[in-house]
């Protein structure tokens, strides 16, 4: 079932060159990837200034973002789409691939969001990692991964949106399991590397399909003639990149590599959930809003699998003791909303995109806030032995209780403008899922409703030689910018300018009218969220926290803390029936096809080994052989005479 009835205009993406201070829209891309290469390249002679470097490079890169954004915003609404053409890439047979560079409303936003929460996060790495050894090579890898995520949503063309897509990919890797020596940290990045692949096998394909389609990558050439395509190949190629934006985004059912990736730095954690990687899912499938709009069957299920992953995310957050792990399962609830709105079609590409926005600033909030009480907990991550933390570190209380407000949706926080928008979006399009998503805003209500009272209030729980203390102005100055921004980023919408600004992207549609009036939702909302709120209150404030969980717990608390057996799933539905297929098919190649090539000379190997040994050579054998031969021969004649 199609969600939208009313037919939507899909834009054509038909950009203009690029001139004046757009001419340098490849600086954004290059200064971080130069700071990459220079960290890398230069080992131990940059030990001194390599975090410098690093985080100089990403600011300049949010400089020319910024000063770009600010002369988009001067141009009419016709002439907000620019490319640059850098050189011809690939060019192949039929296949034509330029290194273009595209620059619109829509990666305007996310260029400011990648360089600007990326140079914050930079900031916050000097101080927390001072102290390690390799914080060079760290900050070389952060550098890699804003370039990747850059090149990503500013390509022009699918095969240059892939190689970012890829370098992300690649960056996540690294990072995850930056400390190698921990055996954990390096499965998890063993795990979020090969789950990946799995999700860009689809983009792959996709991109085949595309080529072999439309005879172009690029996005131009694609949404000018997706109209000419059947319905049955826009729906495959939108199955393929929703199968891509799973993997990338932690959605359902490659999922499971999200919560065990915690095991890098804290730093690391707040850019994959703020401002990378699990958000290029979303990107995808709103800049393939040509794809989806004329794919009804895909934008379906994009919308299942959205809805079943907020609801996912939201259960696990409600299980974890570790502080990251309860916020990265937040993570993949809210990202799951975005999808779901991005599902919705032009009713909600525009809130996809202005929670993908909001949520980047209070979620990296939280993440620094997270390590800002690691830092000060002995790099203890267990919330049970936490609690009262707010009296010796106040900063991080406060500034993490902004970003707290915000995801539940706190009335005049940011996530209160965007979510809200999304789940009466959703309402309207279809009660069912808009009733998911209701549901999901409560249940984030009761998690994060713990997670603060289990850090910040209830009694003291700390070990002896722990001693919290704030965290130095390095790592306590970005919380309170990203404090202010989860507070204040809810005027994006006011006069639905967010609406407006992305029209020329996603086209404009007349929504449907709500199923109750929009305020009356909001009141809904709002409702159900302080019943998730009072609930955490009863179940967590008023009892004792134990450092050792119960034995007797419900099935649905066992399933919880087991991440909803999501790896055993993986492990029994593809990882044991893929392991037995490749021992199978071994087999079969060893014994089987091998056997067929190399029969027929083992068989003459074989006679001829044997023939071997009558010529042996000796003359006694040669006569007996020959007196045998004389009495066959004697005998048969004798049997037929007498006979």
């Amino acid at each position: 079932m199609h969600l939208l009835t009313e037919s939507a205009h899909i834009p054509v993406v038909n950009p203009t060159s690029a001139d004046g201070i757009f001419s340098l829209m490849w600086l954004v891309i290059a200064l971080p990837l130069a700071g990459a290469v220079v960290l890398l390249l230069g080992g131990r002679l940059t030990d001194r200034w390599g975090h410098l470097l690093g985080t100089a490079t990403a600011a300049g890169s949010f400089v020319v973002s910024l000063l770009m954004f600010l002369s988009l915003m001067d141009r009419g609404e016709g002439e907000r789409q620019i490319s640059q053409e850098l050189y011809n890439w690939i060019h192949v047979g039929g296949l034509e691939v330029g290194m273009d560079l595209l620059y619109d409303p829509l990666s305007s936003l996310f260029l400011l969001l990648i360089t600007g929460v990326g140079t914050l996060i930079h900031v916050y790495s000097i101080g927390y990692m001072e102290h390690d050894p390799r914080r060079r090579r760290f900050f070389a890898y952060l550098n890699l991964f804003v370039a990747a995520m850059l090149m990503l949503v500013m390509a022009e063309n699918y095969v240059g949106l892939f190689l970012g897509w890829e370098g992300v990919g690649l960056a996540s890797y690294l990072l995850i399991g930056f400390w190698q020596h921990k055996p954990t940290a390096a499965a998890a990045a063993k795990k979020a590397f090969v789950m990946n692949r799995v999700g860009d096998m689809g983009m792959a394909l996709a991109i085949f399909l595309f080529f072999v389609t439309f005879g172009t990558t690029s996005f131009s050439g694609i949404s000018a003639a997706s109209s000419g395509a059947s319905e049955a190949t826009l729906n495959a190629l939108g199955l393929l990149l929703l199968l891509g934006a799973c993997g990338k985004s932690a959605q359902v059912p490659l999922q499971a590599w999200l919560l065990d990736a915690m095991e890098g730095p804290t730093p690391v954690s707040a850019l994959i959930h703020a401002a990378t990687m699990v958000t290029a899912g979303v990107y995808l499938i709103v800049r393939s809003n040509f794809v989806f709009e004329l794919a009804p069957a895909a934008q379906t299920v994009v919308v299942i699998v959205a809805t079943v992953t907020l609801l996912w995310g939201a259960v696990l957050g409600c299980a974890k003791d570790d502080i990251k792990k309860a916020l990265a399962g937040s993570t993949m609830s809210q990202i799951g909303y975005m999808m779901l709105a991005a599902g919705l079609g032009t009713a909600g590409y525009a809130f996809a995109i202005f929670h993908l926005l909001t949520h980047g600033f209070f979620k990296a909030n939280m993440f620094l806030g997270a390590g800002s009480v690691m830092h000060g907990m002995n790099d203890d991550v267990d919330m049970r032995r936490y609690g009262a933390v707010r009296h010796a570190m106040p900063v991080t209380f406060l500034t993490f209780a902004m970003g707290y407000l915000a995801i539940i949706g706190f009335p005049g926080f940011s996530g209160f403008w965007s979510k809200d928008k999304i789940i009466e979006v959703a309402l309207t399009e279809n009660l069912l899922v808009g009733i998911a998503a209701l549901i999901g805003a409560g249940i984030t209500g009761f998690y994060m409703t713990r997670l603060m009272l289990m850090t910040f209030f209830t009694n003291k729980r700390w070990k002896e030689d722990v001693h919290p203390h704030e965290s130095p102005a390095l790592m306590t100055v970005p919380l309170i910018v990203l404090a202010a921004l989860s507070v204040l980023a809810g005027v994006l919408l006011l006069g639905d300018w967010i609406v407006e600004w992305l029209t020329p992207v996603v086209g404009h549609v007349e929504h449907h009218e709500p199923p109750l009036p929009a305020l009356a939702i909001t009141g809904i909302v709002v409702a159900v969220v302080a019943l998730g709120v009072a609930a955490a209150w009863f179940l967590v404030a008023r009892r004792e926290i134990s450092l050792t969980p119960p034995e007797d717990v419900s099935f649905a608390t066992r399933a919880a803390r087991a991440d909803l057996y999501g790896d055993a799933i993986n492990e029994g539905l593809v990882v044991t029936p893929g392991r037995h297929l490749v021992s199978g098919l071994l087999t079969f190649d060893r014994h089987g096809a091998d056997g067929v090539f190399t029969g027929g000379a083992s068989a003459v190997s074989g006679i001829g080994g044997q023939l071997r040994k009558i010529q042996n050579g000796f003359v006694r054998s040669y006569a007996l052989s020959l007196l045998a031969g004389v009495l066959i021969v004697v005998l048969a004649l004798l049997a037929v005479n007498l006979g």
